[in-house]
């Protein structure tokens, strides 16, 4: 009667930890290789116990409670015998497939294969060792396995957040024969994953490039004034060429009007000076100003790299964190990609004499610097327009200012009362000093930009080709 008693009380306890979910937050927890508890049908068969165990209390000699004695004792043989039917851990094994490099908000396949060498067929779940920056649809699987056999599944997993990431674990709760028990068993499948920039958007832009469609992008066909005069290639004529540059041998011999292209003036220096301060710790589209940043400073270097310039850059907030010398060549993207993907916004106050003083020491060539910040303060403002107009005449200083799209909303509020009129006012004086800041900018030389995050990759990449075509730098 003991023995039966310990059983229900252990019994009810394992009840309360499946209704309340535990064995999810154990899943994930779990200390030991394999852990076992009891499933729906055994927690209610062992609470069932513990009932009939009261039921006996003062009946102990009655036949009544023999019967009940007797029922307790089988059900406890039943969920014993039924323990037996759990597979063992060598009996599974699992293979991950994945690419070990992805890109931010990118959806990435994973592939899993679980092998089953067991002698009867099973029923479990299977869940993956997904970090939780990363989002996973579907987040589980339900599988029904034969004996000796294997099954794949997949899905998609999103990350929201740069950096190393690893996955260790496939992790597989197993169901017994009558379902009276569960095994949670972890296989070990380890996987290291390097979350970088949005580099998807490259291979976009190469394709939209190729078929002339970079107006899908917001990239716009930019007019040159004056002409380069290195031939580069033929190709079909659009709307915005030049008449005098019909090839009309190549138009007759294709039957296609056919122009001939030029090359841009090469071996020009760009310089990204990226702040990674508290500046940038704000979100748009669920990332923050930061990634915005990295997103447009990849794209436009991968469309300078292409022209045949030189691009660098320097991640700063308290200090600088980065420096990218400026080099030509496709292999200078790997460089601005590892030195960007473990960069993250940071609590702290941007030193921009510090970064300048760095661009002065290390880059005495002409250059376009594009600074990628945001301000909300005067002292911020002050320092940005200072050190800005000082590189006029050295430098092609391009300063770009991310906005607050709150701020927008806020000051276009209609018919605005009571806390909303005040908040309104507070938005639009901010938004009036930030276009004087800009304005005073422009007066001294500096090119400035103020554009929302998720446009500034194609005004980026616009502005970079109207400096080419202007021959400003």
């Amino acid at each position: 009667m003991a023995v039966t008693g310990v059983v229900g009380v252990f019994a009810l306890l394992q009840f309360i930890a499946y209704s309340t979910n535990w064995e999810r937050f154990q899943l994930k927890h779990l200390p030991f290789s394999t852990r076992i508890w009891a499933g729906i049908m055994g927690a209610a068969g062992l609470a069932m116990c513990m009932l009939l165990i009261f039921a006996t209390v003062g009946n102990s000699l009655t036949m009544v409670a023999w019967l009940l004695v007797a029922l307790n004792l089988v059900i406890v043989a039943v969920a014993a015998v039924d323990l037996g039917s759990l597979p063992r851990a060598k009996h599974f094994s699992a293979e991950r497939e994945t690419s070990r490099i992805a890109s931010l908000l990118k959806k990435q396949r994973v592939v899993l294969t679980i092998t089953y060498k067991g002698p009867l067929a099973v029923h479990l779940t299977a869940k993956d060792d997904v970090p939780q920056q990363f989002l996973a649809v579907p987040e589980q699987f339900e599988i029904n396995l034969d004996p000796r056999s294997r099954t794949t599944v997949h899905y998609e997993m999103e990350p929201t957040k740069r950096g190393s990431f690893s996955m260790d674990l496939v992790y597989l709760q197993v169901d017994s024969r009558l379902r009276f028990w569960k095994k949670i068993i972890k296989i070990p499948v380890h996987v290291a994953i390097s979350v970088y920039p949005d580099m998807k958007q490259l291979a976009e832009y190469a394709l939209l490039a190729r078929t002339n469609r970079l107006s899908l992008v917001g990239v716009r066909r930019t007019r040159k004034v004056g002409q380069d005069h290195d031939f580069e290639r033929l190709r079909d004529y659009t709307r915005d060429d030049n008449y005098k540059h019909i090839d009309w041998r190549s138009t007759a011999r294709r039957r296609r009007l056919t122009v001939r292209e030029f090359q841009t003036s090469q071996s020009q220096r760009i310089i990204f000076m990226v702040d990674c301060g508290r500046m940038m710790t704000n979100e748009a589209e669920g990332i923050s100003l930061l990634d915005h940043a990295f997103n447009a400073m990849l794209m436009l270097s991968y469309v300078a790299l292409r022209q045949g310039d030189s691009v660098g850059a320097i991640l700063f907030s308290d200090r600088v964190h980065k420096f990218v010398p400026p080099k030509a060549g496709a292999s200078q993207m790997n460089h601005l990609l590892h030195a960007s993907y473990d960069q993250f916004p940071q609590f702290v106050e941007s030193r921009y004499d510090e970064a300048f003083m760095h661009l002065r020491t290390n880059c005495r060539k002409r250059s376009l610097v594009v600074l990628i910040t945001n301000v909300i303060d005067e002292v911020n403002s002050h320092q940005i327009e200072q050190y800005l107009t000082t590189l006029v005449g050295r430098h092609l200083p391009l300063g770009v200012l991310l906005r607050d799209e709150r701020l927008f909303e806020a000051a276009e509020t209609d018919k605005p009362y009571g806390t909303d009129l005040f908040r309104a006012a507070a938005a639009a004086e901010i938004l009036t000093w930030r276009h004087h800041v800009l304005t005073d900018m422009s007066h001294k030389g500096v090119l400035a930009m103020d554009v929302f995050p998720e446009d500034l990759t194609a005004n980026l990449v616009n502005q970079y080709l109207e400096i080419k075509a202007r021959h400003l730098l």
